[in-house]
């Protein structure tokens, strides 16, 4: 996972032009189109998801356009409320997303995202985009975990908290298709994890590392702590500035003018320059006052 996640941040950099710039808002405008066509379909038949949507069969027999029309078909034609808090999802995630990752980058993963489904469409005989919308927000609490929303426009929940309810209902997606027998359907929601995974097995593999790390540190200082009540030598004395030092490079951001990452500075926030010219980090003190690399 970790080596295709840095060939992919190497294909990003090196295709600076394979981007769309506010892809979420063409995204929204065609679920909105779809939506208003199939709302006004005379005999109740929804015109627009049946002449758009994903279908292997019509698509080998010539009707090519819905290769790539499927991403504007909403997951639910009907529920006005519901469709329009959908759509405001989509476009607040999708949004902070390529704010975070530049243009560039939240291209190339929202379609990567497509090529995988129209890979298992072909296997199935139908794809829809629901679950990588869906997947989105993994990303979104990966970047942000302790951002806070209103669930239920009254609790306040962090999204770290909503991305683990988001993996359950994946989960019971996933289960649901294997009861009722529906074995390749079961690889719609896994593909729409796997597009995350792919882009985000470095930093789940450096969160669990830091994690790991501190498990070990605050073991050994209560083995240090019991050792001393109990009178003893205590255990064997540690380098802890070697320590500290390679601690200081197990880091997941790092601020191209000042050096500092968010294990020396946990609480400093990050983000990518979507104007340099590469993937730079600063931190907050720096993203607004730095001079574009180019």
């Amino acid at each position: 996972m970790r080596a295709m996640q840095q060939w992919l941040d190497r294909f990003c950099y090196k295709h600076p032009r394979l981007s769309i710039p506010g892809l979420m808002r063409y995204i929204v405008i065609g679920n909105v189109l779809v939506f208003l066509l199939d709302l006004f379909s005379s005999g109740g038949a929804a015109l627009g998801t049946g002449l758009f949507s994903f279908n292997a069969n019509a698509i080998l027999h010539g009707q090519v356009w819905r290769v790539i029309t499927f991403i504007f078909v909403p997951y639910t034609s009907r529920n006005l409320f519901l469709f329009l808090l959908t759509l405001y999802f989509y476009y607040f995630i999708g949004t902070a997303l390529e704010r975070e990752w530049g243009a560039n980058k939240f291209t190339i993963f929202y379609f990567f995202g497509v090529i995988l489904n129209i890979l298992i469409g072909f296997l199935v005989g139908t794809a829809s985009m629901y679950y990588v919308n869906m997947s989105m927000f993994f990303a979104f609490a990966t970047l942000y975990p302790d951002l806070q929303f209103l669930l239920f426009f009254i609790i306040p929940v962090k999204a770290k908290w909503l991305a683990w309810i988001d993996g359950a209902y994946f989960a019971i997606a996933v289960v649901r298709f294997l009861i009722a027998g529906q074995f390749l359907y079961a690889l719609i929601p896994i593909v729409a994890v796997l597009n995350y995974l792919l882009f985000f097995a470095s930093d789940i593999g450096g969160k669990v590392s830091y994690w790991k790390g501190r498990a070990k540190q605050k073991a050994r200082q209560q083995e240090f702590r019991q050792s001393y009540q109990r009178g003893g030598a205590g255990p064997k004395v540690v380098n802890f500035h070697d320590a500290k030092t390679k601690a200081k490079t197990n880091y997941l951001h790092k601020c191209a003018v000042c050096g500092k990452t968010d294990v020396t500075d946990p609480q400093m926030e990050f983000r990518y320059c979507s104007k340099c010219n590469g993937y730079y980090c600063y931190c907050a003190d720096h993203i607004n006052s730095h001079i574009h690399i180019q």
